[in-house]
């Protein structure tokens, strides 16, 4: 059985993916579906988060020994979780199947500019000294969500995630750090690619995912309204995207 492995994005935890899990084990047929916290997130939150991807990747990889879980793996990765994946695969080509990289950003296949879009720095700097904890997560909802901006069920929901394991400063700061560093020219070898992105998504620009799709020639769908938490915009999308396009590789192997 393959197992198909969640990774999260800059300062989020497994807690974020909510009911996602269990819409994508559904569709797949019950399969094995696992979700790993990154470093300086979640279960991890007190550890210093590293400041290269690839050492953030070998967390994940090292979690999914612990785990005792059998590759191969196929990996379903959002914004910086997506680098991860990608790193993942190129240190480790026989234990990575595939790929979904959603909404995602990976030099050199996006300006600066459209990696982050300047029009949200100023929220961004208000998250570093957020008044209270609601207040973070409701600046990070509106940064991220298209559909779900006014659900103050899921503000509600992470704020108790943000109490249980609170993110520190410097773990965001690292991880973003990694993230700007992170360069990839070429796919990596013997992974097969699906790249999902979000055409509401005003936190990153869609065109990064297009271009980065393009260049490493991987099958692409474009949600027309999601925000940057895809996911959490439309669920049962990504779920059936990320099903047809397996059903269709497996055929291909046969």
């Amino acid at each position: 059985m393959t197992t198909w492995i969640l990774l999260r994005g800059l300062t989020r935890e497994i807690g974020h993916w909510g009911t996602f899990p269990a819409v994508l084990r559904s569709v797949l047929g019950n399969a094995a579906v696992v979700a790993i916290d990154l470093p300086g997130a979640g279960e991890f939150h007190e550890q210093a988060s590293p400041t290269h991807i690839e050492e953030i990747a070998d967390h994940c990889h090292r979690q999914a020994i612990a785990l005792q879980l059998q590759p191969p793996f196929n990996l379903v990765a959002l914004s910086l979780g997506a680098m991860v994946a990608v790193a993942w695969a190129r240190a480790n080509p026989d234990e990575v199947a595939a790929a979904v990289l959603m909404n995602t950003s990976i030099r050199p296949y996006c300006r600066p500019w459209r990696r982050l879009r300047p029009r949200n720095y100023p929220s961004l700097l208000r998250l570093l000294f957020p008044a209270t904890a609601r207040n973070r997560e409701s600046i990070i909802l509106r940064l991220t969500s298209h559909e779900r901006i006014d659900d103050d069920s899921i503000i509600d929901e992470w704020v108790a995630l943000e109490e249980r394991h609170p993110v520190a400063l410097t773990s965001a700061l690292r991880q973003l750090l990694a993230a700007t560093r992170f360069r990839q020219d070429s796919p990596p070898a013997g992974t097969r690619l699906l790249v999902l992105a979000s055409r509401g998504d005003t936190l990153v620009d869609c065109n990064c995912s297009r271009r980065l799709a393009l260049a490493w020639r991987a099958e692409y769908a474009e949600h027309p309204t999601a925000g940057h938490d895809l996911p959490l915009d439309d669920g049962q999308w990504v779920a059936a995207q990320i099903a047809d396009w397996w059903k269709k590789m497996e055929t291909r192997t046969d």
